[in-house]
């Protein structure tokens, strides 16, 4: 199994999302920053450390949010997806590896193209079943 991490990002209540970039696996579909948990790594620290090469930016880690796990016919084992509420300075942020980066609020989630592994929280964070912490944001 995969381990992998992604963050929940908040400022003024939107979330931040990620595009992925052309010409890579799962070209241009959207996600949550993060990535593989190394061998021997904690999820928070991967996490973090994920946020530092993606976005440039330190990030503090708060809670476990969701975790789901999903099987795509590209890869030859499954995804297990641990997200986390995380906070960073959107002054820091900047995009080092995506096509695109953008702000979104929750409703609008649902009306974006997300990695399959995603779309069982995004119906839930679009429909308000879940609501992503607040982590320290403003």
């Amino acid at each position: 199994m995969i381990r992998v991490v992604a963050a929940l990002v908040q400022d003024s209540g939107k979330l931040l999302v990620c595009q992925r970039k052309r010409r890579t696996s799962f070209a241009m579909m959207w996600e949550f920053p993060g990535g593989k948990v190394k061998p021997g790594e904690g999820l928070e620290l991967a996490l973090a450390r994920e946020l530092e090469e993606e976005l440039g930016a330190t990030a503090t880690i708060g809670p476990e949010v969701y975790r789901t796990q999903h099987r795509y016919a590209e890869l030859g084992e499954a995804i297990e997806l641990i997200f986390f509420n995380a906070h960073l300075d959107p002054k820091q942020v900047r995009n080092l590896v995506f096509e695109q980066i953008k702000w979104v609020r929750a409703s609008e989630l649902s009306a974006i193209n997300f990695l399959p592994a995603d779309r069982e929280l995004i119906e839930k964070l679009a429909s308000g079943a879940l609501l992503a912490g607040d982590c320290g944001s403003h």
